[in-house]
């Protein structure tokens, strides 16, 4: 008699199956729609295939379309898996590597085959098709066990000498999950899974290739540059089509677009990842960095401002070196002889580095003299200018750079003052993203990854504490298990912007071992020296990158306190040259930032040449105007026709206008 195995079903109910039986067996038993709904299993909360057998007595929960998360991820899997099989039969001789989903479908990187240039956009078309045609034969997908030395024989034996290179690092002994499609003789990809039961569980209308770039073969440039296509994936056409539309809508606010039309700033390649901002650009974080200051103060930061170059040895004692070395800037602290015209280094300086982030040397103001348990908690914030080595094909316009300046701070105090510490930061995070136009966003715990410092019982009590201020706070949210910083639990904070996208902007992390490193104290009540907690914290992230987000979320349509041109005062005909500029002259010592045109061109080419570089206010006057002391207005955006006002008026409208959030009564 074959074994019964118990399966809880979450409606508390409990089915018996024999041995061998699977969830596809237990849906199926249940129902035939939910049978045909099921896309997944969750046995004991580990996500598997649905014709993968119980292995004993066991929990089960079926995954289907409603599971939006997890059914996404799942399709977007096989999209990967479809595309790389479609390759490879379009293109015989082709290599592959990997192919994970991502955060709106998916990527394959392929070696293409030997005298074969890399694969471009105009490859995608046919393999379209060909993802088609192997989702229209609905091959099953079959998930095999293999030992490490099966998988390799059998790679190489296919040509496939990356996949064969990679499964070598796999700990010898452990078994090896392979998934077979098409039936006995059907292709094969080494992979954890799980996936959907065959391919034609996918919607052949729900995809789209969007792209190829190149990518290094295990992300190091020494290695072999490999072909990656990238893909998005949906449940069904409808969502495809509606982030497709989204696309759209996010190629017209790019922020280097805009950035250009509204002479913002510019990149070029003598300071990879670096800004240089033009005058308006460099306006618009002037005002963002006065507004952030104001807001600092009244909640009770001091500001300071740290070095650039600090030597190894405090990075070494932080736990960044080890950690984070290969992100940093290392700077020989010599000076260099020359041969010709190259310095000669002599490769046995100490060693500085560019600071990467501002804690290390945040700590070392707090230890300026012994604290009382009296001064804290002590909120020391810094506009810290920092670079970071990101990889070449990382940066990103303004978003993604090697030099940026954080709006960041530290707040050294006890374990009784972290609730309070916890709800200030919130309070104060929360008025500013609404104060810049982002009143929609999530909070995410995120707690302990697999690389990390300190003791289990150190990051039990750091999670306990932090998750126990959050509830406090009342704001919901959600938990990220292992996204935690390696020192410490975090919450980040993710606003959406005004097309539905999500940016993970404002963090607060909590961390115990900073302090204990690099031997920070103060004196308890009780006359001890004890060490301090410190938060991490930041509301912006960085300035280039949020500068670059608002220019999205606004489509460059920037309010009226953070328009680096207010208002353009032009002129219909040259007689009202004089009065124009005289009303600029009263907008200004209003304290708006005005700009004249009066150049000799028709009105309609100036309002279009204004409206592209985004200016919100443009005031035409001609000769009526001047005569009767008005002037035309017409609004960026909008579609009320120009509407005529004194000059008093406008001027009291705008300086009302233009106050700053946080300075309005």
């Amino acid at each position: 008699m074959s074994k019964m195995f118990k399966i809880a079903l979450p409606d508390g109910s409990i089915r018996e199956v024999p041995e061998g039986a699977t969830p596809a067996d237990v849906a199926a038993a249940i129902g035939p729609g939910l049978a045909k709904a099921a896309l997944a299993a969750r046995v004991d909360g580990e996500l598997r295939d649905l014709n993968r057998p119980f292995e004993g007595d066991a929990s089960l929960a079926l995954v289907t379309s409603r599971d939006e998360k997890e059914a996404l991820e799942l399709a977007r899997h096989d999209f990967a898996h479809v595309l790389a099989e479609a390759v490879q039969e379009l293109f015989p001789g082709t290599q592959i590597t990997f192919g994970p989903a991502t955060e709106d479908g998916f990527y394959y990187d392929f070696a293409p085959a030997p005298g074969r240039g890399p694969f471009t956009d105009e490859d995608l078309p046919a393999i379209e098709e060909a993802m088609r045609k192997v989702i229209a034969r609905d091959e099953p997908l079959v998930r095999e066990e293999w030992n490490r030395d099966e998988v390799r024989a059998f790679f190489e034996r296919q040509g496939e000498s990356f996949k064969a290179e990679w499964v070598m690092e796999l700990p010898e002994g452990e078994a090896i999950t392979m998934y077979r499609s098409g039936g006995p003789d059907g292709w094969m990809d080494l992979c954890r899974g799980p996936h959907l039961a065959s391919t034609g569980k996918l919607d052949p209308q729900a995809f789209k290739l969007t792209r190829v770039s190149g990518a290094y073969w295990r992300g190091d440039q020494k290695n072999p540059m490999l072909s990656r296509i990238y893909g998005t994936a949906w449940l069904n056409k409808k969502q495809l089509d509606a982030h497709l539309v989204r696309l759209e809508e996010a190629a017209k606010r790019d922020h280097r677009r805009i950035g250009q039309d509204m002479d913002l700033f510019h990149l070029q390649a003598e300071a990879m990842g670096s800004v240089f901002w033009h005058p308006k650009g460099f306006l618009v974080w002037r005002q963002l960095e006065a507004y952030m200051r104001r807001r600092l103060d009244a909640a009770g930061y001091r500001e300071i401002k740290t070095p650039q170059l600090i030597d190894s040895q405090l990075w070494v004692a932080s736990g960044h070196w080890g950690k984070f070395r290969e992100n940093m800037f290392v700077v020989p602290d010599e000076v260099p002889s020359t041969e010709g015209d190259m310095p000669v280094l002599s490769g046995k300086a100490d060693l500085l580095a560019l600071k990467p982030m501002n804690c290390p040397a945040h700590v070392q103001v707090f230890k300026q003299g012994i604290t009382s348990y009296r001064e804290l908690p002590l909120r020391l914030a810094e506009f810290g200018c920092c670079h970071r080595n990101e990889p070449h094909g990382a940066l990103h316009g303004i978003m993604r750079v090697r030099q940026f300046t954080q709006d960041d701070a530290h707040i050294f105090c006890t374990h009784e003052q972290l609730v309070d510490e916890t709800k200030a930061f919130c309070a104060l995070l929360d008025q500013v993203y609404r104060d810049l136009g982002f009143a929609d966003y999530k909070v995410k715990l995120a707690t302990r990854p697999d690389q990390r410092v300190g003791t289990d019982a150190e990051w039990d009590r750091a999670e306990a504490d932090l998750e126990a201020a959050l509830k406090q706070t009342g704001l919901e949210y959600e938990t990220l298990p292992g996204e935690g910083a390696f020192y410490g639990p975090k919450l980040e904070f993710h606003l959406q912007d005004a097309i539905g996208r999500t940016w993970q902007c404002g963090t607060l992390q909590l961390d115990p071992q900073m302090p204990q490193r690099l031997e920070a104290h103060y004196i308890g009540e009780d006359g001890a020296k004890h060490h301090p907690l410190m938060l991490h914290r930041a509301i912006l992230g960085t300035f280039e990158r949020f500068i670059g987000i608002l220019i999205e979320h606004h489509a460059g349509k920037f309010p009226l306190w953070l328009a680096p041109v207010q208002a353009v005062v032009t002129t219909i005909v040259s007689d009202a040259d004089d009065y124009a500029t005289s009303v600029a002259e009263k907008l200004v010592a209003a304290g708006l930032r005005v700009e004249t045109d009066l150049r000799n061109e028709k009105i309609n080419y100036k309002v279009r040449e204004h409206s592209l570089a985004k200016v919100p206010l443009l005031l035409v006057v001609g000769k009526r105007e001047a005569e009767e002391g008005t002037v035309a207005l017409r609004r960026l955006g909008s579609d009320e026709h120009q509407k005529v006002m004194s000059v008093d008026e406008a001027i009291a409208l705008f300086a009302a206008e233009a106050v700053p959030p946080d300075l309005k009564t």
